[in-house]
């Protein structure tokens, strides 16, 4: 692969981030999980690739600057899902408490 391709990557995992913040936004949570996998897959297809190439000053600068930006998707993304995946916890951890009572309480009647 050679630097153009390389970047064109970058690009593409840009684009798949800022997807991901406005699937996010609009809590479109399906949307957000295939595009995460989409992500996952272009960055693997970058590992693979970019050892072999070695960019220019100016096309390392554009990587960074891309870089810079999907790390800002990535904490907007993340401001956004993290609240809900502790609520989300909090309710399974409620669900276990109330099913473990239930069947503690099942058991002691069952000894009656």
């Amino acid at each position: 692969m050679d630097s153009i391709q390389i970047i064109s990557i970058y690009e593409e995992i840009l684009a798949t981030t800022n997807k991901m913040l406005d699937a996010a936004q609009k809590n479109e949570w399906d949307t957000l999980i295939n595009l995460e996998k989409q992500c996952r897959e272009l960055t693997h297809k970058l590992i693979e690739n970019e050892a072999e190439c070695t960019l220019s000053h100016e096309l390392q600068q554009k990587k960074i600057k891309i870089i810079h930006q999907v790390l800002h998707d990535d904490a907007q993304i993340r401001s956004i899902t993290e609240p809900w995946m502790t609520k989300l916890q909090e309710m399974i951890n409620t669900n276990t408490y109330k099913r473990n009572l239930q069947q503690a309480y099942q058991a002691g009647n069952a000894h009656l």
